[in-house]
């Protein structure tokens, strides 16, 4: 069997393209090598808390997003989420004011994204390995398995260098793509038996290893003494490859700096996550990208400005051009 698309990645952009090429009738299907859907807009749940530890949340800057996030409020998906936020050091690198309004999904950051997969063909623990476009249509081959999923389009929304790996065999784009840079990112998941009295909810900090930190509780739909910690792009580099049990020591303790009270409160839970492509320093300035001669696109955040709101536009602008390939087959 055939299908029209086959898509690459259960994260923003690929569902969103998935979700709008199926609405108009086209043979859609999806392919995740983790366990559901979510990409960086993770949760994760353990010993009863509930962790944030990628996307924190997000804003709606255009008209087109602030009408879609409004219908997931109605749809009770999305909440605003107003916490009293600290600043330390200056940030240099943001103009102008903070955002109208923060907005999260609720119970958890992934909560649009698993709406979006039910009513979709998602394979979930498929990982793409390999990738053959011939006789005009795309071939996607399963790690480590003989099975083959063929689609008359391809959507890849891998970040970039995985994505440039799957496609440096089969076009162009495959340097262009590679070229991208991703910024890396320790995430650390600290879960309190108590409420830690802590002046703020969130905070950015520009002086140290910490980038961000965050009661996850703070949110609307959350519960429990949930705090998430990122590092920063720099230290993150430079640890990279440092075992989970000192990442959780050091960034613990840049974090005690800063919520004294947790000097005499050690945490029931404390993980650590590597996001090795966390955010592009410097994304590409185009919606999504098109190899026309074998119906491919590429689309991601990184494509569109890093946001959530980026990877939306991004999945947007490629379901349109996969419609206009498709156009006389859609029904």
């Amino acid at each position: 069997m055939t299908h029209d698309v086959c898509i690459i990645g259960a994260g923003w952009s690929g569902l969103t393209a998935a979700s709008e090429l199926a609405s108009v009738g086209l043979d859609v299907v999806v392919v995740e090598k983790a366990r559901g859907p979510g990409g960086r807009c993770a949760t994760r749940r353990q010993d009863g808390f509930a962790f944030d530890h990628g996307g924190q949340y997000f804003t709606a800057r255009s008209p087109e997003f602030a009408a879609q996030t409004e219908l997931w409020k109605s749809a009770g998906l999305v909440s605003a989420w107003t916490p009293q936020i600290s600043v330390f050091g200056e940030r240099p690198d943001v103009v102008g004011r903070s955002p109208a309004e923060r907005l999260v999904a609720t119970p958890g950051m992934n909560a649009v994204l698993k709406s979006m997969a039910s009513s979709l063909d998602c394979r979930f623990g498929w990982r793409a390995a390999e990738l053959a476009y011939e006789h005009e249509r795309w071939r996607v081959r399963r790690d480590q398995e003989d099975d083959w999923i063929e689609a008359g389009s391809l959507l890849v929304t891998a970040p970039p260098q995985q994505s440039a790996d799957l496609l440096s065999d089969v076009s162009a784009l495959a340097t262009t793509i590679g070229a991208v840079p991703m910024n890396p990112c320790w995430a650390v998941m600290l879960g309190f038996d108590a409420p830690l009295n802590s002046r703020f909810d969130a905070a950015f900090d520009n002086e140290g290893p910490l980038s961000w930190m965050a009661r996850n509780s703070s949110k609307p739909g959350r519960s429990g003494e949930a705090w998430i910690l990122h590092a920063s792009a720099e230290w993150s580099r430079t640890h990279l490859e440092r075992e989970e049990g000192w990442v959780v020591r050091e960034l613990l303790n840049a974090f005690r700096q800063r919520v004294p009270v947790a000097l005499a409160t050690p945490p029931a839970l404390s993980r650590a996550h590597r996001w090795r492509y966390a955010l592009a320093p410097k994304p590409l300035a185009q919606d999504c990208l098109i190899d026309s001669s074998n119906r491919l696109t590429v689309a991601g955040d990184w494509c569109a400005g890093n946001r959530i709101e980026g990877a939306w536009i991004s999945g947007k602008a490629a379901a349109e051009q996969i419609l206009r390939w498709h156009g006389s087959s859609a029904h």
